[in-house]
């Protein structure tokens, strides 16, 4: 073999072996395409998909606008946050407590130890001092209004429960507060928290108001 084909073969070899290892610019970004593409589909099929609890509802938002309230089970919303939702509970009796606390749902019922007197003294007509501890059930009706009519429904609920509890006591004995007028004074209660529920119209309707008997 002459020295002239040597040179042509040493020149051809060399740029097969470059081309060999060398991918295209056009190979070389495929591989980072679909991976992009299969996290997006990943991404948006986990993202249109929701459960909703048996006792809960689910308020769909798109854009800041309520859609849809979805009731328990599976249900699709447009995906990559275009919708949003926010789940409440609306089957479930809910309950602020006053002077005292529950600790867990354990039963028989305990107690913390933390004492409220903030919350739990106040004035009978009689200028005597009271320990009234009670209990304000209630659920929430109306799941959009729930959450957009005000910004603190439940703030709202324990201070307008405090403000009548106090007028109720106040126009009573010391003596028959936690006694003979207990039920009475509760029911009482119970409706004027519920009309000034309904004129807030935040959604939250009142179950039932119970004032502890004295230990």
């Amino acid at each position: 073999m002459s020295s002239g084909q040597n040179i042509l073969n040493g020149i051809f070899g060399a740029k097969a072996k470059r081309g060999s290892w060398q991918p295209s610019p056009a190979g070389g970004r495929l591989p980072g395409v679909l991976l992009v593409v299969g996290l997006l589909v990943l991404w948006g099929a986990f993202s249109a998909f929701y459960t909703v609890q048996p006792e809960q509802r689910a308020v769909v938002k798109r854009f800041g606008a309520v859609v849809a309230i979805t009731d328990p089970g599976l249900h699709f919303k447009l995906p990559f946050g275009i919708d949003k939702m926010q789940l409440v509970a609306t089957e479930r009796v809910l309950k602020e407590e006053f002077g005292f606390r529950t600790v867990g749902e354990s039963q028989p019922t305990r107690y913390a130890d933390t004492e409220l007197p903030d919350e739990s003294l106040m004035l009978s007509g009689d200028l005597n001092m009271v320990d009234a501890e009670w209990v304000v059930q209630y659920r929430i009706a109306d799941p959009v209004k729930f959450l957009y009519a005000m910004r603190e429904p439940v703030r709202t609920l324990r201070d307008i429960s405090e403000s009548v509890m106090r007028r109720a006591v106040g126009n009573r004995l010391g003596s028959d507060v936690l006694t003979t007028a207990r039920t009475e004074i509760a029911e009482l209660v119970e409706l004027e928290i519920q009309q000034a529920m309904e004129r807030y119209d935040n959604g939250i309707r009142v179950v039932t108001v119970q004032l502890q008997a004295s230990a």
